[in-house]
């Protein structure tokens, strides 16, 4: 009942609380990002939702669009920008997608919205992942977030989808907020963003 029917409510209605309280932090972030990336302090990105229908996802634009002489955009980490970096420890970079939240397009619980170009990469065990909206957060996300495998994070994913109740996400909500506080799991080792999603071979 709660899937059915109190969880889109539940979200726009702390989407719209959460973007007014976030608001002392939004304005002065976008300012300073727009510096930083000489243009837009916003990151706009197609992502599949829902029934694998695409969206358009908002986020801070953490990283700059520095390329080599051969016009090839730099590595994620020769782009991430000073303030990008602080932005992205704190996860205020998220903070954006409120808004994807209130147009009905994401969830503030749900697997997180991954790249179109892995839909046709999934078995059919991983597709369930899009039987619910994407959410700003997810039981991957505290459970590892990008330090974790592929493979165990549409693992975690599939059992979010299996188990969704309310209890639940308010668990991964209060969780999200100790990760980060505690600035846990926001790259893989050895890298600033998580790597790519190459398939199950």
């Amino acid at each position: 009942m709660y899937k059915k029917y109190f969880k889109r409510p539940l979200d726009f209605v702390l989407a719209v609380i959460g973007t007014i309280g976030a608001l002392p932090v939004l304005i002065p972030a976008g300012i300073l990002l727009a510096v930083a990336n000489r243009g837009t302090p916003f990151f706009l990105q197609k992502r599949p939702g829902k029934d694998e229908k695409i969206f358009t996802i908002v986020k801070f634009k953490t990283m700059n669009d520095k390329r080599d002489a051969n016009g090839h955009l730099l590595p994620d980490d020769k782009r991430l920008t000073t303030i990008g970096r602080i932005i992205r420890k704190t996860s205020i970079d998220e903070i954006p997608q409120l808004w994807n939240v209130l147009k009905g397009e994401m969830s503030l619980v749900g697997p997180r919205p991954l790249l179109p170009e892995y839909l046709d990469l999934y078995n059919n065990f991983q597709k369930r992942r899009h039987e619910v909206r994407p959410g700003i957060t997810g039981w991957a996300q505290i459970n590892g977030r990008n330090a974790v495998s592929w493979s165990q994070k549409f693992e975690y994913d599939v059992w979010y989808v299996d188990n969704l109740n309310f209890w639940l996400d308010i668990k991964i909500l209060l969780l999200t907020v100790k990760k980060v506080f505690k600035s846990e799991g926001i790259a893989a080792e050895g890298a600033s963003t998580v790597g790519r999603f190459k398939g199950n071979k």
